[in-house]
């Protein structure tokens, strides 16, 4: 009995360890306003060690770029593109190419335009996530930021 019971708790503690879904990226979200008609949205992305996330600049034939969409509304416009921070850029053989990306964090950020007070800013990020070893799927994640 006291084998039976050894094997079972093996099995699960094995079984709970290889069905855990892997997230090395976690999202948050902020804004500043900067004037009375003027806000930044903050997008952070903070990575965990040994992974990394693509720049938005990355050219076709490579991995997935992380792409930054806001839901249209009439209380707001976008100044601009999304901006971000100087990416690191190294050759990678699997895609036979120059890429440019983020590891550790990286934010991500917005200027609006708002035509009245408070607003509720949405969107979607997409994103790859990679290590040394390997990819997992693009993924999509959705936003929301409230301006005051």
């Amino acid at each position: 009995m006291k084998k039976v019971i050894i094997a079972v708790l093996t099995f699960i503690i094995y079984a709970n360890a290889y069905s855990q879904v892997l997230t090395p990226v976690k999202w948050s979200y902020g804004a500043k306003r900067v004037d009375n008609s003027t806000a930044i949205i903050f997008i952070k992305a903070t990575i965990d060690n040994g992974w990394h996330i693509y720049s938005q600049t990355v050219k076709d034939g490579g991995p997935v770029k992380t792409t930054v969409t806001f839901t249209p509304t009439d209380g707001y416009s976008l100044l601009g593109t999304t901006a971000e921070p100087k990416p690191i850029t190294h050759h990678e053989k699997a895609f036979d190419m120059d890429v440019q990306y983020f590891e550790k964090s990286v934010v991500f950020q917005q200027k609006i335009k708002l035509t009245s007070g408070q607003q509720i800013v949405k969107g979607t990020i997409q994103f790859m996530v990679c290590n040394s070893k390997q990819c997992l799927p693009p993924d999509d994640v959705d936003f929301t930021v409230l301006v005051k």
